[in-house]
């Protein structure tokens, strides 16, 4: 990618591992300042237990060429927020670009297949908190920044385009919030040309999804075997590069409130996953009539 965000402040808050990682990588592919943060750091993990860390992502941007700097932060923490977000103020002198909300944690929260009733519902709520709540806090501490600037783009990292039912009342509400923040928050910004987005990736192969199917990045297609859908599965890079070109278009606030997918930004945009494919999760979702 070119050095098209040279010289942009970018954060990338829940950036450990899966899509908030990959989307770090490529904003500092283009150039551009990425603060990465999470809760596992090489000190200790995060009640999540995987091996991914913040220090390995600010390396893998710095490895593409951008600048990173890792900030552990729990965002359910209103105080650790607003602290990240002064540091960033007095660093860059009071500029940030790039908001990118894609803290989540809610996998092992989950219980599908299970109606809402017999969910566990001390876990369904704590899916609201960290996936909805924190991307909330984080925006309200943000926007003040960008105002003040009149230009910024907050993206809202979901699962889905629009408002359908996605399986599950808990994961369901998460994922829909992320569409419906970014169509609100869009409204409020409006006036002062700040941009707010969902975006979304298809069947995302994240490290936790390759070790789901007992399979390698390498060997990925073995998982067919278990769910041929997995066929049609991307990179957590193809959701990233449409999130760095999205940031590079001079014009993205003609997109401000919508509810974007990295298939349909990848035709527009033109970019491919890292294997050079372009997966279109959309289009083999409606031959399926899903």
């Amino acid at each position: 990618m070119t050095q098209s965000l040279q010289g942009k402040i970018a954060l990338v808050a829940g950036a450990t591992r899966g899509a908030g990682r990959a989307i770090a990588e490529c904003l500092g592919e283009a150039g551009a300042t990425v603060y990465v943060t999470g809760r596992s750091t090489r000190e200790g993990s995060s009640e999540m237990n995987r091996r991914e860390t913040i220090e390995e992502t600010a390396e893998r941007v710095e490895a593409k060429g951008g600048k990173a700097i890792a900030v552990k932060v729990d965002h359910t923490v209103e105080e650790e927020v607003a602290g990240l977000f002064r540091k960033i103020a007095e660093e860059q002198e009071g500029r940030l670009d790039i908001l990118i909300n894609d803290i989540w944690g809610g996998d092992p929260l989950t219980q599908w297949g299970v109606p809402f009733w017999q969910h566990d519902l001390h876990n369904g709520l704590r899916i609201q908190k960290q996936a909805v709540h924190t991307h909330m806090i984080n925006s309200f501490y943000a926007a003040p920044l960008m105002t003040a600037r009149k230009e910024g783009l907050i993206v809202e990292v979901t699962d889905g385009v629009g408002y359908h039912y996605r399986g599950n009342l808990y994961y369901s509400l998460a994922k829909i919030s992320g569409v419906h923040l970014a169509e609100a928050m869009a409204s409020d910004l409006k006036e002062h040309h700040v941009t707010a987005v969902a975006v979304t990736p298809g069947f995302l192969r994240s490290e936790a999804m390759l070790e789901l199917f007992g399979v390698t990045e390498e060997t990925w297609r073995d998982g067919a075997k278990q769910d041929v859908h997995f066929l049609q599965s991307e990179t957590p890079y193809f959701v990233g590069r449409a999130i760095a070109s999205l940031a590079a278009d001079p014009d993205h606030f003609a997109r401000t409130g919508q509810s974007l997918s990295s298939w349909g930004l990848s035709d527009v945009y033109g970019f491919t996953d890292i294997d050079g494919s372009k997966p279109h999760w959309g289009r083999y979702a409606e031959t399926l009539g899903l």
